[in-house]
């Protein structure tokens, strides 16, 4: 009875769908999407090495998936499973040889099978084929390679997918033993709690140091939540890569390219909305290398290499972050292209000749392009600024390395959480602001000399010029500067710049919150957080302060 409830219900609209029928609709789809991706990669690995082993499996996740389907009442999504179950049963049989062609339509079934639960297809729609077309090749391929086998056709029928839930809700799937960890800490803080509310109310019969020890033990407790807390939201940056074997992929086969998709760092752990933000800014490097980076196997063989490129994907920790790098060894930069194309944009002087850093930056500049044509796969009308700004918005750098006729490397540097930083508090005036201790070197005391209204100036730094933006001014903060001024150096890839203040709180943890609707999008400012005693403090955004620095400063102080 339960069974035609449900199979009636879920073929129903989500918004129709009881929250008992929801619960078990959004479980259903955070298993079929991990199965679905199971099999996908399956049938890539498939491609590259054959065996018994691999089918096995496949099949395996297949049945589980269809079983699932089944119990929702997804059957247009059963019956297609079953024709590909038919013929991975028919492959591991060497009834049919598995070649490009086969391959691609096994993975355009599992594309469909994606549309038919409500999930997003993992290729590009312009290169997706209809359901219905995918029906009948995988039927007309199973019956040409059956011809003694009477098989029942199917009646016709049109795809039903589930309608996409807009709001699909993440999920996580966290170890028991971090879960029993948590609620045990949540107990001992909840003693620790109550002891302390106990000594502060008969204070009198302690000491201001047992007080402040009882505090303390409350306190490790708190950090050790924190720290589980954390580690619950890290997922293995690997979830991220493996859809881009596919891209890759399908991308070499309608380019005629031949290109070998390498990951390496996989268990790399990184925060779960980290791994899902930067998915785009990748997307778009993957994109980029294999339209204007690789080249074809014959232009290849005639440089001397190999006719099959490499593209990889590797991600490492390095120095308290995230490293992901996007490596192909293809033709690289072209040099004398970038530098003639900010010329005719006006980004260079006839006569500047910028090192090899910078000229290759330009080219993560908005508006820049050295391609001759837009394409459908990386041009778009959209340039690596777009990489550029979203790596940005998730506090990370971008940096190119290219070595002409051998490749090019991206780098991304990526902190490994959003949610808390580690920050250096300072004040001017009333106001306290917070700044990434990442890109802080170091502070001095500004001299007497300096001490004098404007908003930016220049610093003798060990006797190099620095450029460096008073906060006071900055912010219309009002009131008068201090007899005694603080400097901030602060670094970024743009360069070195000091940010004034009055005074320097030192350093700590920051639990980071958005900027509210009135302040989204001031310039200089990143988030907020909220401070021991209550008052709100402003996250300053430094690559964008350094950048309103930089180009206040005389040319003569930026280099």
């Amino acid at each position: 009875m339960n069974r035609v409830i449900l199979a009636r219900g879920l073929l129903l609209p989500l918004a129709s769908m009881t929250p008992e029928l929801e619960k078990i609709h959004a479980l259903f789809l955070a298993e079929a999407e991990e199965q679905l991706a199971t099999l996908e990669q399956g049938l890539l690995a498939l491609e590259r090495t054959s065996g018994p082993q691999p089918l096995a499996s496949l099949l395996c996740t297949l049945h589980t998936f269809k079983g699932g389907a089944g119990s929702v009442g997804l059957t247009a999504a059963v019956e297609l499973a079953h024709l590909l179950e038919d013929l991975l049963t028919l492959l591991e049989a060497r009834a049919v040889v598995l070649h490009a062609g086969l391959g691609s339509l096994m993975l355009q079934a599992v594309d469909v099978l994606r549309e038919q639960v409500g999930l997003e297809p993992a290729s590009e729609s312009a290169q997706r084929l209809p359901a219905q077309e995918v029906r009948r090749l995988l039927e007309s391929t199973l019956k040409a390679s059956q011809p003694a086998q009477t098989r029942a056709a199917a009646p016709e029928r049109p795809a039903s997918p589930a309608e996409p839930s807009a709001h699909r809700e993440h999920t996580l799937r966290v170890g028991l033993g971090r879960l029993d960890r948590m609620l045990d800490l949540t107990g001992e803080i909840a003693i620790a709690r109550g002891r302390l509310a106990e000594m502060l109310g008969q204070a009198h019969r302690y000491t201001p140091q047992q007080l402040l020890e009882a505090h303390r033990d409350g306190d490790r407790l708190y950090l050790d939540l924190q720290e589980l807390v954390m580690k619950v939201r890290m997922v293995p940056i690997g979830r991220t890569f493996q859809p881009f074997v596919r891209t890759v992929r399908d991308l070499g086969l309608a380019m005629g390219k031949q290109v070998r998709c390498e990951l390496s760092g996989e268990d790399v752990e990184v925060d779960t909305t980290i791994a899902e933000l930067i998915r785009d800014p990748l997307t778009h490097l993957v994109r980029n290398a294999m339209d204007h980076g690789m080249e074809t196997p014959e232009v290849r063989q005639a440089r001397g290499k190999e006719p099959t490129g490499t593209l990889s994907l590797r991600a490492v920790h390095d120095a308290g972050t995230l490293l992901i790098q996007v490596v192909d060894d293809g033709a690289g930069l072209d040099r004398e292209r970038i530098a003639a194309r900010a010329r005719a944009l006006g980004m260079l002087g006839a006569e500047e000749t910028p090192d090899d850093g910078a000229l290759l930056r330009l080219i993560l500049a908005p508006g820049f392009s050295t391609a001759e044509r837009i394409t459908e796969l990386s041009g778009r009308g959209v340039g690596m600024d777009v990489v550029k700004r979203n790596v940005e918005a998730l506090r990370g750098t971008v940096s190119v390395d290219s070595t002409p006729g051998q490749g090019t490397t991206f780098s991304l540097r990526l902190p490994l959480t959003l949610s808390i930083i580690e920050g250096f508090n300072v004040a001017v005036g009333a106001e306290t602001y917070v700044i990434p201790l990442q890109n802080v070197l170091e502070c001095v005391e500004l001299p007497s000399a300096e001490s004098r209204p404007g908003r930016t100036g220049v610093f003798s730094l060990r006797g190099s010029a620095l450029p460096y933006l008073r906060l006071r001014e900055h912010f219309g903060l009002g009131g008068s500067t201090p007899a005694r001024e603080n400097l901030v150096v602060i670094g970024h890839e743009r360069g070195l710049a000091g940010l004034a203040v009055d005074t320097l709180l030192g350093q700590g943890q920051t639990v980071i919150k958005p900027l509210g609707r009135f302040c989204q999008g001031l310039p200089g400012l990143s988030g907020s957080t909220l401070l021991g005693d209550g008052r709100v403090a402003l996250i300053l955004d430094v690559p964008a302060l350094l950048h309103q620095v930089l180009q206040a400063a005389p040319p003569a102080a930026v280099a």
